[in-house]
């Protein structure tokens, strides 16, 4: 799978330990910057990401800033993103099973490097159940 990153200065440590954890898991990572801890926009690097993946350049993305917030907010702006925040296993899982996020949003400062990891693992692999209240919520948002 190809795998979109970006994160602003808050998020830039957690990206750099996910990146080659990423890559070990066997997907290809194209990281969008930052490319450091110096302070920066998060809007700037949630629009690029969303923009990365919803060309099609990407299959997935993720976002860190943080808290997470406002680097999903940003994110969510751009037309077919469905960024969704993780901060549990259930949200992870969830945001894969019913609300097929193409792109998820983790706390540089609030999200341990291991919660992280799990929680990449967890929405990676759960596929969109596809139910009939699901695949209607999906497309009203990607008709937004």
């Amino acid at each position: 799978m190809r795998i979109a990153i970006a994160s602003d200065h808050g998020g830039y440590d957690l990206k750099e330990r996910l990146i080659p954890y990423i890559e070990g898991l066997g997907h290809a990572v194209t990281d969008l910057g930052t490319n450091n801890p110096d302070p920066t926009d998060y809007p700037i690097f949630g629009q690029k990401c969303a923009e990365y993946v919803t060309s099609g350049e990407a299959d997935r993305g993720v976002v860190m800033c943080g808290t997470g917030i406002g680097i999903s907010m940003a994110a969510n702006k751009t037309k077919g993103a469905r960024c969704a925040l993780a901060a549990s296993d259930e949200m992870a899982r969830l945001a894969s099973a019913h609300n097929k996020a193409n792109l998820l949003a983790l706390g540089g400062r609030t999200t341990s490097f291991e919660n992280a990891a799990r929680w990449i693992d967890i929405w990676l692999a759960t596929s969109f159940d596809g139910g009939e209240r699901h695949v209607r919520r999906v497309a009203m948002l990607d008709g937004m």
